[in-house]
């Protein structure tokens, strides 16, 4: 995937870590991981999420435009609610996710880092005689995430996206250190993603592979909306939702705390009882140490094993919590 090629100036602060991969081009951390989560638990910080994607949709018709598009039902969103929305194969596996809100003159969407061009060129094939522009706004905005509870100001003219989880804001991309420095402490990106793993919430490239569906990571209700008309991939969304359950399911997971290593992306999961050398039944998707709970995880495992069924996530043992029912 191709990124936006600058790093962020907050890798200059102070005891910063850069992220690798994917998120290369933030601080992975500032030199003390369980400060920062109690910081962003607690309402405080700054969370530079720069590498992201930005695109900005404009015209009249960008609504209802987008609503024919997406899972989510956009066509009368008020100005100023945030939503989040999925793109679709024709056999309804996820190809993008985007974090949207709308200003009431442009729709803002943040995607995952490198998605972007690719989304603005399915965009650009799908404009025909609608009235709307699509643009790559990435060099010009970063996108910057405040806690919960946080009171750090909005400064006037950024676009928001205010959530249960805190706000997204679609910063200036030359007043993204200042921002920082004047509404810190800067927090890093694991601390971000230990609290998005303790809330369930899926990340795309994480929780997904080539064939991901969306009730397999509980996206239905959140980012896709059953009482909408077709979109591409709409089929395979309502065959699931009326005829059958979807062959794998999100679950959480309480990592054994005595292992010094944490089974990383891709880590085979087993049921307990067969051993390590047992039949594979998932994989683990994303895995973090939290500040309170310890290392914790989300898998994607097949739908027919038990909820109480111990597991293993490479040699480490692993319970399960719910996400998606089996």
């Amino acid at each position: 995937m191709q990124r936006h090629s600058s790093t962020s100036p907050l890798l200059t602060l102070p005891g910063a870590v850069p992220a690798e991969g994917v998120d290369e081009g933030v601080a992975a951390h500032y030199g003390d991981l369980f400060r920062e989560q109690r910081s962003l638990a607690d309402g405080s910080g700054v969370v530079d999420l720069s590498h992201r994607g930005v695109v900005a949709v404009t015209g009249d018709d960008r609504l209802s435009w987008l609503h024919l598009l997406l899972t989510q039902h956009v066509s009368d969103l008020p100005a100023g609610r945030a939503t989040e929305a999925l793109v679709l194969s024709a056999n309804g596996h996820i190809e993008h996710a985007l974090y949207l809100v709308d200003d009431g003159a442009t729709t803002w969407v943040h995607v995952e880092p490198g998605t972007q061009e690719a989304l603005l060129a399915y965009l650009e094939s799908m404009k025909f005689f609608y009235r709307v522009e699509v643009a790559d706004r990435t060099a010009e905005f970063a996108v910057v995430h405040l806690p919960a509870g946080s009171i750090a100001p909005v400064p006037d003219g950024v676009a928001v996206r205010e959530t249960a989880h805190g706000r997204d804001l679609f910063l200036p991309r030359a007043d993204l250190e200042s921002y920082a420095a004047a509404h810190g402490p800067a927090v890093g990106l694991l601390a971000y993603e230990a609290l998005r793993v303790e809330q369930h919430r899926p990340r795309l490239g994480f929780e997904t592979d080539h064939r991901t569906i969306p009730h397999e990571l509980g996206w239905i209700g959140s980012a896709v909306h059953l009482q909408k008309g077709c979109y591409r991939g709409q089929e395979t969304v309502a065959r699931v939702q009326n005829l059958g359950k979807p062959p794998r399911r999100l679950v959480f997971l309480h990592l054994d705390g005595s292992e010094v290593h944490l089974p990383g992306h891709g880590a085979e999961v087993r049921l307990a009882a067969d051993g390590p050398e047992g039949r594979k039944i998932g994989f683990v998707t994303t895995s973090v140490r939290h500040h309170e709970l310890g290392p914790i995880a989300l898998a994607l495992v097949k739908r027919n094993v038990p909820a109480d069924a111990a597991l293993l996530a490479e040699t480490t043992a692993a319970a399960q919590e719910v996400v998606v029912e089996p």
